[in-house]
């Protein structure tokens, strides 16, 4: 018999809920009708889909194996769904974007408002993650990446090149004196990422500048995160490497070392190729395009 269609949309939300509860309230059913659903669905396909414990619920292997299926259909749907409605005249609707969180709010988050005039009728959902999330199972629509795409299925083009300035706070230096050459940092503090660390190659370069390989000099903090870093060098605590694209927002700040030889990575916009031909991302893309131009003169 075929599987019922509104029993998989439960099992789904029961598989990413973790509890007949939680999906119950995503879905604004009772948890007793979730449990029916799923027992209904278990009965027909004649096997379990979930270990069931007081903590919850976990997936059985054959649950798992349903559950990439049906995650996977319901994001081709999704997407269908978005490229169906999108006007056919004019770029509207909801886009999701996802970015790192340093680029995302440092750079974008500002901007978006200039977007939003030109286009009035495109909502954003703005995804800041230092992971890379799924486009291919539509967790975003598109991807602002500080790395070439690593998913041969996806369309990307390059959008811009990032250089990074060495900065420190006007009461810190004052303190702790100026670094007249990169081996001087040895006696400084230095803020660096910490492990879970944006995917950007060379990102705690500094560490290691003026240093023999695999020899970085020790460092006063780890910050997951480019805002925290950012306010962390601001309240005085040491000197930090930051992208350069984070502009104006470090003229409160002092760079130092500019002759230092740094390394630089690329920016790339990407999306799937089922959302080729819509207008919200080629707005969009162009969008960025034209903003990155701006901004690096």
């Amino acid at each position: 018999m075929p599987i019922d269609w509104d029993k998989l949309r439960v099992f789904h939300a029961v598989a990413e809920a973790g509890s007949f509860t939680h999906a119950g309230e995503t879905l604004n059913l009772s948890q007793s009708a979730v449990s029916r659903q799923i027992q209904a669905l278990e009965e027909a396909l004649t096997v379990p889909l979930f270990h069931r414990h007081a903590r919850g619920l976990i997936l059985t292997e054959q649950g798992e194996a349903l559950n990439r299926t049906v995650r996977e259909v319901f994001a081709k749907l999704a997407m269908t769904e978005a490229l169906l409605t999108e006007s056919r005249e004019r770029p509207a609707g909801r886009l999701k974007v996802t970015t790192t969180t340093g680029f995302g709010s440092a750079w974008l988050a500002p901007r978006l408002n200039k977007l939003l005039a030109q286009h009035p009728e495109i909502s954003i959902t703005l995804l800041l993650d230092d992971a890379d999330l799924d486009l291919a199972m539509r967790e975003a629509d598109v991807a602002i990446r500080m790395h070439p795409p690593r998913q041969p299925d996806l369309i990307q083009r390059h959008i811009a090149t990032f250089g990074w300035k060495v900065c420190g706070s006007a009461a810190y230096l004052k303190t702790m004196g100026i670094p007249q050459r990169v081996e001087d940092l040895d006696a400084h503090r230095l803020i660096i990422y910490g492990d879970y660390r944006p995917p950007i190659d060379n990102i705690n370069w500094l560490a290691e500048a003026g240093r023999r390989p695999g020899t970085p000099r020790r460092t006063a903090i780890e910050i997951n995160s480019l805002p925290g870093i950012l306010a962390a060098v601001r309240s005085g605590l040491g000197i930090a490497a930051m992208p350069d694209y984070i502009g104006d927002q470090l003229d409160d700040l002092v760079q130092i070392l500019p002759e230092v030889k740094a390394p630089r990575f690329e920016a790339f916009f990407v999306y799937p190729e089922e959302m080729r031909h819509s207008k919200r991302v080629s707005v969009f893309r162009d969008f960025l395009v034209a903003e990155l131009v701006n901004a690096t003169g």
